[in-house]
């Protein structure tokens, strides 16, 4: 059991806590709490986090919390240590993440809603729920962030520069839901080094994670249903690993990456996107040296016309350096039986150069055409051994 020092859990039984897993975590920071609101501590010691309701949150889904989450943010700014949010709904305007500050609550959410920590949006008049704008090396860790449809172009967590910095951001999202955003769940601008672990960006009026930068690691998340792309990368981007996600039910691409370098993406699941399950766009140069391995493509172009190669599973336009290799297609329909059968393509590729698409698998891949070469190639592509069969439906 952590020990208690004035209300203040120790950063070594931090520690200790976060190496036996998130769980010992929560339970730690649960068992410091009430140390807290039975000792009356009220803010922050070197290394140690404040409970956010002993500086006035509320968690009842009605009382507007702004000014008592930002000062438990800011005195934890101001010594290193973090604050933590007990189960409950605490309605907020904008926030300003701090250097090095974790922002720690308890994640129970499911696909159908928050639960346990929420952090609720009050107000359409706020540029984002959560700015990141100035924390770096910061965590989010355990939170349910719901826009609740409010405003116009509002974002879930928001990092605002239109320069990157002199040094790395290095902050962390935990565990998080970001859902019903009328902008992008995650909007970071200007990103140098990051991470998303966990989480489940989902049912946004934007893109569910917008990015701009580079040296990003995107492990084991959710990003469904939101209005635009799942993950969109559409301005300078590089070095970003995808690994394990699950990207479904987006309105346009489930991923766009438009003239991006150094991608690894593998072992991911792509379902029902309305235009292609991954879209390497060319803008001012094409996407170059990214490696697509072991996905499951199912399903994509529900959105697409079908008489236009934007209903496809994969795109890559003017790519150099890519190897698509080991890849699963397979076309179909809405679930239950629904819709219309997607997408008319396979893998549709155009202007490669030292590309390789083989050993990719199409059984039952497309309803038109498994693999279509739009031509003006360079040097160097090898495609090869890629075997399918059309869907013509009768197998729903």
């Amino acid at each position: 059991m952590a020990k208690r020092d004035g209300g203040i859990l120790n950063r070594r039984e931090l520690a200790r806590g976060a190496m036996v897993g998130g769980a010992s975590l929560v339970l730690g920071t649960a068992a410091w709490a009430g140390g807290v609101a039975t000792g009356g501590a009220a803010a922050a010691a070197v290394g140690g986090l404040v409970d956010a309701t002993t500086v006035g949150a509320v968690g009842d889904g009605k009382t507007d919390s702004t000014a008592a989450l930002q000062r438990a943010l800011d005195a934890a700014g101001k010594t290193g240590g973090g604050v933590f949010l007990p189960p409950g709904i605490y309605v907020t305007g904008e926030l300003k993440m701090r250097p090095g500050v974790a922002l720690v609550g308890v994640p129970a959410w499911n696909y159908s809603g928050a639960g346990g920590t929420v952090l609720r949006l009050g107000s359409g008049e706020a540029s984002c729920l959560l700015n990141m704008t100035d924390g770096r090396g910061a965590t989010l860790d355990g939170l349910a962030l719901d826009g609740g449809g409010l405003g116009k172009g509002v974002h879930g967590i928001f990092l605002d520069r239109t320069v990157f910095a002199k040094h790395e951001d290095s902050f962390r999202i935990e565990r998080c839901q970001v859902a019903h955003f009328t902008g992008d769940g995650a909007r970071l601008m200007c990103v140098w080094c990051f991470s998303v672990r966990h989480s489940m960006i989902a049912f946004n009026g934007g893109d569910g994670l917008s990015v701009h930068g580079w040296d990003g690691f995107l492990l084991d998340n959710w990003l469904s249903g939101n209005k635009r792309a799942g993950f969109a990368a559409r301005l300078d981007n590089a070095a970003i690993t995808f690994t394990g996600n699950r990207i479904e039910w987006n309105e346009e691409e489930n991923m766009v990456v438009v003239g991006g370098n150094g991608y690894q993406i593998t072992g991911n699941f792509f379902d029902r996107a309305g235009t292609y399950g991954l879209a390497l766009r060319q803008g001012r140069v094409g996407c170059s040296q990214v490696t697509i391995t072991g996905n499951y493509f199912r399903r994509s172009g529900k959105r697409a016309d079908a008489a236009t190669q934007e209903s496809g599973q994969m795109l890559l336009d003017g790519a150099r350096g890519v190897t698509c290799v080991g890849n699963n297609f397979d076309a179909g329909r809405d679930d239950g039986g629904e819709g219309t059968f997607t997408p008319a393509y396979g893998i549709v590729y155009k202007g490669l150069e030292n590309c390789v698409i083989s050993n990719n698998v199409l059984h039952r891949g497309a309803m038109k055409q498994l693999l279509l070469d739009l031509g003006e190639h360079g040097e160097g592509v090898v495609v090869k051994d890629n075997p399918g069969s059309l869907f013509e439906g009768k197998h729903a």
